[in-house]
C-alpha cells in the first residue's frame, strides 16, 4: 500500500476518535445531594462527580468562619454563616470539570481552597486510549512498509 494513503487512513481514523459522538447509554437525570464541609481552607469532599443532566443539590456546611462555594462555568453560588447550612440547587446541564472555590475571603489561604465538579464520564480517557492505539498501529504500518 502506498505510504502517503496508509498515513492519510491513520489520520482521517485519528481525527474520527478524536471527534466523532461516543456510542454511551445516556443514563436517566437524578436528583443528587452533596454536603459539603467548609473549613480551614478546604472543602470535604473536595470533588464530586454527576452526570449530565442531574438535579444536583449542594449543601454547604461551614465549621469556623463564612465561607462561600462559587462553581466556575455554572456562575452561581452560595454562602454559609459559622455553623450554618446553606443549600445551592441546580441543574448540571454541561458536561466537563468545573472548579469550585471560596467566593468569601476566609483567610490567609483562600485563594487555595477549590474543589471540582465533574459533570459527565471522562471522554477523553477513553479517547486517548483509542488515539495511542492508533498511534502504535501506524508505527507497525510505517516500520513494515520500511522493511
Amino acid at each position: 500500500m502506498n505510504p502517503r494513503l496508509s498515513l492519510l487512513l491513520i489520520g482521517l481514523a485519528g481525527l474520527a476518535v478524536a471527534f466523532a459522538p461516543l456510542p454511551v447509554q445516556p443514563i436517566a437525570p437524578q436528583e443528587r445531594t452533596f454536603e459539603i464541609d467548609a473549613r480551614q481552607y478546604a472543602y470535604s469532599p473536595s470533588e464530586l462527580q454527576v452526570n449530565h443532566g442531574d438535579t444536583v443539590t449542594i449543601q454547604l456546611v461551614s465549621t469556623d468562619v463564612v465561607h462561600g462555594l462559587y462553581i466556575d462555568g455554572y456562575d452561581i453560588s452560595v454562602e454559609a454563616d459559622p455553623g450554618q447550612t446553606a443549600s445551592l440547587t441546580f441543574i448540571a446541564n454541561k458536561s466537563g470539570s468545573f472548579r469550585f472555590r471560596c467566593n468569601v475571603t476566609c483567610g490567609a489561604m483562600h485563594p487555595f481552597m477549590i474543589g471540582k465538579l465533574n459533570v459527565g464520564i471522562d471522554n477523553w480517557l477513553y479517547r486517548s486510549i483509542g488515539l495511542a492505539t492508533l498511534a502504535i498501529f501506524g508505527t507497525v504500518i510505517s516500520m513494515r512498509q520500511k522493511a
